[in-house]
Formats: C-alpha cells, sequence, structure tokens
C-alpha cells in the first residue's frame, strides 16, 4: 500500500504539471477568439483538481521509488493522462463520445496519429493545437520530463526511465544522472523543433500550420490540421522539409545529444541503426517510385518518387502524414510501408515499432543459427555494432519478437470476429500497435477510425497503449506477479 500510494504522490505531482500544458491552447483560444476558451478552463481546473486531491492523499508517503513503482507509474501516466486531455476534446466536439475523446488523447499522446474526428479544417484554432501539442509531448516522453524535476521531490528517476525507454539498451546513459539525461534530450528535442518551424515557417507554412505540425512532426504523431494532410498545402518544398525532420526525429535522439555535446558528425557515424534505418527507408522509397511507375500509377520517375518519398518516410517512421491516398495505389506499396514502419526507426526516437535495433539483432540471431548449423563447434557471438550483445539482452529480444508476432496475429483475429474484413482489421492493429495512425480500407489515409464501433476503438486504444509501452511495461503490470507481494 505505501508503494501505491509513493506512486500517486509522483502521479498527482505530474497531473499539476501536466494541467499547466493548456495554457497554450487556451492562450491561442484567447489570442483568436475561436470560442474554445472555456474547455480549457475546464480542463485546467478538473486536472489541477485531481492532481491537489491525490496529492493531499499521498502527500506524506515519500520514499526512493523501486522498479515496480517505476512500471506502475509508467502504466498509469500513459493510461491517466489522456483521460484528462481529452476533456477540451470531448467538451467542444458535441458529437465526440467519450469513447472517442479518449481514443483520441491516447492516440495524440502515444503518437500514433490515428484520428476518429473529421472536419479538420472548421475545428477552431486551438483544438488542432492541443491534439498536436499531446503529440509533442507523449514524443520524448511525459515520463522522462518527469525523471527531469524528480529530483524536487526527492524521487530519483532511474527506475522510470528504464521502465519508459524504448529499445533493448536502456541501460546505457549519456550522463551521470538521470535527471540531466532528460533534460539534454529535452533540450535537444526543443531545439530541433524550433528548427522544424523554421522550415516550415520558410516553405510557407503559415505560422499557426506551422507550429500544429511541427508538433506533429517531431512526435511523429501525424496529426494535421487538416482533413487532407500534407495534400492540402501540396507543396513539394513544404514536403521536403517534413522528409528532413521526420528522418531526424526517427533517429536516436541520444545520437543527437553526443553530436552536440561533441560538436561532431561522428556519433551518427558510429550508431549502427542510423546506417541501417537510412539504408532501409531511401531504398524503399527508390523500389516504391520505380515499382509505381512500372505499374502506371504515375507517369514519370520524379512524380512517383516525390510522392514515394513523403508517404514512405512517412509511414517507415510511424508519422502518419499522407500527400496522396496511398490506398488506391497497387497493394503491394501501402503493404510494404506498413511492414517498415514495424521496424524501421531507431530505439531512443519518437517512432514507433519494434525498432530497428531488434530488428538487427533478431537477423544476426538467425544467421548465427544458420552458422551453428553448418558448424556446431563455431563459437559466433551477435554483436551490435562492435560488441557482443549479452545473452540476457538476447532472450529479451527474443521475447519481445514472440509476444510482438502473438500480438499481432491475435488481436487481427479479435478484430476480424467484430466484423471488420481482414484488411482493416490487420492494417488497424499494425497501425496501432506501431504508432503509426492510418492503415488501409476503412482506416486508410483519406479515412478515420470513425466508421468503427466502440468495442474496435477499445481495442485500437488497448493496441496503441501495448505499442507505446513497447508490450511488456503494460503486460508486467497486468500480470498478477506484479501484484503479489
Amino acid at each position: 500500500m505505501a508503494g501505491i500510494l509513493s506512486v500517486t504522490r509522483v502521479l498527482a505531482f505530474m497531473l499539476m504539471i501536466f494541467s499547466a500544458t493548456m495554457l497554450l491552447p487556451l492562450g491561442a483560444a484567447w489570442w483568436y477568439r475561436d470560442g474554445a476558451q472555456y474547455v480549457y478552463d475546464d480542463g485546467i481546473l478538473i486536472t489541477f483538481g485531481a492532481g491537489a486531491l491525490l496529492w493531499a492523499i499521498s502527500r506524506r508517503h515519500h520514499r526512493e521509488l523501486q522498479i515496480r513503482d517505476g512500471f506502475l507509474l509508467v502504466v498509469l501516466t500513459w493510461t491517466v493522462l489522456p483521460a484528462f486531455a481529452a476533456i477540451p476534446l470531448y467538451s467542444y466536439i458535441k458529437d465526440l463520445s467519450w469513447t472517442d475523446a479518449y481514443f483520441e488523447a491516447v492516440s495524440g499522446m502515444t503518437t500514433t496519429g490515428a484520428t476518429v474526428i473529421e472536419g479538420l479544417d472548421k475545428l477552431p484554432f486551438s483544438i488542432n493545437l492541443w491534439r498536436s501539442e499531446m503529440v509533442w509531448l507523449g514524443g520524448m516522453g511525459l515520463i522522462v520530463l518527469a525523471v527531469a524535476i524528480l529530483p524536487l521531490l526527492g524521487v530519483g528517476g532511474r527506475q522510470i526511465f528504464k521502465a519508459e525507454a524504448p529499445g533493448p539498451m536502456k541501460e546505457s546513459k549519456l550522463t551521470p544522472r538521470m535527471a540531466e539525461t532528460a533534460k539534454g534530450l529535452w533540450l535537444i528535442y526543443g531545439a530541433i523543433s524550433l528548427a522544424c518551424f523554421a522550415g516550415f515557417s520558410w516553405a510557407g507554412m503559415t505560422p499557426g500550420d506551422a507550429l500544429i505540425h511541427t508538433f506533429s512532426t517531431m512526435g511523429l504523431g501525424g496529426f494535421s490540421s487538416h482533413d487532407a494532410s500534407f495534400g492540402y498545402f501540396d507543396s513539394p518544398a513544404i514536403e521536403a522539409v517534413t522528409i528532413f525532420f521526420m528522418l531526424l526525429a526517427g533517429l536516436n535522439f541520444a545520437s543527437h545529444f553526443i553530436a552536440f555535446r561533441a560538436r561532431s558528425l561522428a556519433a551518427y557515424g558510429a550508431d549502427p541503426e542510423a546506417k541501417w534505418f537510412l539504408f532501409v527507408t531511401i531504398g524503399s522509397i527508390l523500389m516504391l517510385a520505380a515499382y509505381l511507375v512500372g505499374a502506371g500509377t504515375y507517369e514519370d520517375f520524379p512524380t512517383a518518387l516525390r510522392f514515394a518519398a513523403f508517404n514512405t518516410v512517412s509511414i517507415a517512421t510511424t508519422t502518419g502524414f499522407a500527400n496522396t491516398d496511398y490506398n488506391q495505389w497497387p497493394f503491394f506499396a501501402p503493404l510494404w510501408m506498413l511492414f517498415l514502419c514495424s521496424f524501421a526507426t531507431c530505439s531512443g526516437s519518437t517512432g514507433g515499432g519494434i525498432k530497428m535495433v531488434r530488428a538487427i539483432i533478431l537477423y544476426k540471431q538467425v544467421f548465427r543459427e544458420i552458422v551453428r548449423a553448418l558448424h556446431p563447434a563455431a563459437v559466433h557471438p551477435v554483436k551490435f555494432g562492435n560488441e557482443a550483445v549479452p545473452n540476457n539482452i538476447l532472450f529479451a529480444v527474443l521475447a519481445f519478437g514472440f509476444m510482438y508476432m502473438v500480438i499481432l496475429v491475435s488481436m487481427t483475429l479479435v478484430m476480424s470476429f467484430t466484423g471488420l474484413d481482414i484488411v482493416t482489421a490487420f492494417s488497424a492493429v499494425v497501425a496501432c500497435v506501431n504508432n503509426t495512425g492510418p492503415g488501409l480500407n476503412e482506416v486508410g489515409p483519406a479515412t478515420t477510425y470513425k466508421s468503427l464501433t466502440d468495442v474496435q476503438i477499445w481495442l485500437c486504444t488497448f493496441a496503441m497503449l501495448l505499442g507505446r509501452l513497447e508490450i511488456f511495461t503494460l503486460l508486467v503490470v497486468l500480470s498478477p506477479a506484479f501484484w503479489r507481494k
């Protein structure tokens, strides 16, 4: 009980801090007089009030968080905060049910970018700003932000950071203290976001659109202020800026941090993930461009390259923007892009999927088993970069890969059982588990998730949370063993 109250104390503080994030859309609502001011007043009061109440109940329970506490806090953060983030959406959009509002908030904060809202162009600017701000906050992770301020509460951050940090290499440190690491990551994240905003402004976006799409691009979340997404702008310059920053956000932010601190690009060359990420993504762009020309979708290679580049990078990085309805392309092309979103982004990025580091380790393990079958006495360690991968990490990656496939298959079957066609069911599960957003058929880039039933929406919500928490963080808390003393 004491442990739960200690976690509640930290969660209460996070809720009070989270209420302050609604000040930005509140200020925008007053500035533009868009009629949505009252929903942020309600959101701030309810969120801060709930945090203050929990703080009053748990304020005397002050101790260092254990590993178990870190897992619980991470899960509570990603399930409780969206409930409060949904308040402005639920209050303003009259035909939005609570199920849909929570789905939208989870989609934003997990950087999935799947939406149930139609008529984005007619929404108040502040509502679209709040949707994209959720993506930006979720991109680096509110937990990492909490790690930077937890020392003020006398609570260490390492247990939380290990539960939150993506990828299997969670023990590596960028700085001796977790708080310094979190602050450094947020500094890099903020600096690249400012550069992205400047790039969008230079390419011709209005300041409002530039801010909204900066938040969504850096968080790799795909929320737009237009139903047509980037098809609304129809601008190669804007698309080029977006591609560049999506690729940056798809790289490991630890590499950005090290490169910035060393004032050198050598950190990217030393990162095996970065090389594979860029090689796979660029290779896929060229292949799909040639395929689309050969299939007669586009008449010339430059046009095919433009659309293949933007949409391939968008889906591979799990962003979810679109500048055309690629659901109308020959089936192989969007299917290949969905395949990419399963693994292409780097660990430590704001993207989803199993991450490139796991894909590399799994590939090398398969190759090692082939070598061992031919040469049973050979010693052939799995290496990542220049270092051998420890067996405990190798076993964890294998277990993760197995659970990932089990979840995709089982959830596809369940979604199909609820009445969806197999392509919609499979693509929705893949898009949600990998935090990508648009799928195919009923949930394609030109449509929304609005046609799904409440049961299907909750299944997709669960899939998004599983993906954002990288499966095991959520499964650990849901397991009976977690709750035994």
